[in-house]
């Protein structure tokens, strides 16, 4: 039986599709978390406390783990696990990421310098100690070097705006930051596997609702894309150029790009497939989950068929509509009712704090939709979220 170490952050949403996944591949798995939880302490000795934030420590870990019972793959679920599963997996000789690569998908500096020197199109950009010098121009866009999932993520329109932003992103995150041209126009995710450095794309998932600013919030993903053809061919062909600057070779990207009339730029890549709940939205071949095609590419097993399914797909992220504790989310039947809604995962439980963006770094839950169409799936996803009523203290 192959046995597979998943490293699985203690707040991720991710770990029961991975679990599942495993199981129907009959894959032996060992949780890796920074603290012991109640996931790991049900899986008894098939779990290993593993400090995300400690990369020799972490590297320990696993080569003991690895000499009791010999690992077959490292897969990280999330971005905080990626570094480790890359190192993890060379020290091992399975198949990996080169470290450098994977480590500048979590740092966007080096990111945007990676890009722009292999001539991948992406926003104008400084890296600040201070503030933004006005050389980008604006509006422009102020970010962490570190941070994923729009968080510390502010636009601003001028001087003052910028100032204002930069000490609110500042109280977010530490270190220095991001200032970028602020990119108009629609903006698109993709979702790819690459193998022995080629990029084959998965899925690519309009975003309809406006992303604008002043915070980046993103709420609807619907798949397949509505872009035209030739549009498409572009958007996967500059995301197929940006995982090659970085280097990566082997595994999940998940990308972010924006087309600007007939300009196709790239915000971000990172190697890790899509977050949240939002991969439940995707079936590939015969009906399996992406977490499978991720589990299968690591441990070297049979990817015949990478077609999506022929039905049209979507997921709603329920924004968090102000800072408060949550009470109630009434409507959730008549959410679930609303033809063409096939699910409804609130996942954050009554009586706890949240936090919109840019602070905050969750949503309130997960609202999903198939039909023939896009079209009728972005309808779908619209009337449930309608029927839900937030209730905040």
């Amino acid at each position: 039986m192959s046995r597979v170490l998943l490293i699985l952050p203690t707040a991720t949403y991710r770990a029961p599709d991975f679990l599942a996944a495993a199981r129907a591949l009959g894959v032996e798995v060992v949780v890796g978390s920074e603290q012991p939880q109640a996931l790991a302490s049900a899986m008894g000795d098939r779990s290993v406390v593993v400090p995300l934030d400690d990369l020799e420590t972490a590297m320990e870990v696993v080569a003991t783990l690895h000499e009791r019972s010999a690992l077959d793959a490292v897969v990280a679920v999330d971005d905080r696990g990626v570094v480790i599963a890359a190192a993890a997996a060379a020290r091992l000789g399975l198949l990996h990421n080169p470290l450098d690569a994977v480590a500048a998908t979590r740092d966007k500096a080096k990111m945007r310098g990676a890009f722009a020197a292999a001539g991948v199109p992406q926003p104008r950009f400084e890296v600040v100690d201070g503030g933004p010098t006005g050389r980008v121009g604006f509006p422009c866009v102020i970010k962490p070097i570190s941070l994923s999932a729009s968080r510390g993520v502010i636009r601003a329109d001028n001087p003052a705006a910028a100032a204002t932003a930069t000490a609110r992103v500042r109280a977010i995150a530490s270190g220095p930051l991001l200032v970028e041209e602020y990119v108009p126009g629609i903006e698109v995710a993709l979702e790819g596997l690459l193998r022995a450095g080629h990029l084959e794309v998965l899925a690519v998932f309009d975003k309809p609702d406006p992303l604008e600013g002043p915070y980046f919030e993103e709420t609807m993903f619907v798949t397949p894309s509505r872009l035209a053809p030739e549009v498409l061919a572009t958007i996967e062909r500059v995301a197929a150029d940006a995982a090659a600057a970085l280097g990566l070779v082997e595994g999940p990207v998940h990308a972010e790009l924006r087309i600007d009339r007939d300009r196709v730029v790239m915000l971000e890549l990172a190697a890790r497939s899509i977050g949240g709940l939002c991969s439940r939205t995707l079936r590939f071949g015969a009906g399996i989950s992406l977490e499978e095609v991720v589990l299968r590419h690591a441990l070297g097993l049979p990817l015949a068929d990478l077609g999506r399914e022929a039905a049209a797909a979507g997921v709603m992220m329920i924004p968090i509509p102000r800072a408060g504790t949550l009470e109630a989310v009434r409507g959730q039947d008549d959410a679930r009712a609303v033809p063409g809604v096939v699910g409804l995962e609130i996942t954050i439980a009554r009586g706890r704090p949240v936090q919109p963006l840019p602070e905050g770094d969750r949503y309130l839950g997960f609202l999903f939709a198939r039909g023939s169409t896009p079209d009728e799936v972005e309808a779908a996803l619209r009337a449930g979220h309608a029927c839900l009523d937030v209730v905040l203290a």
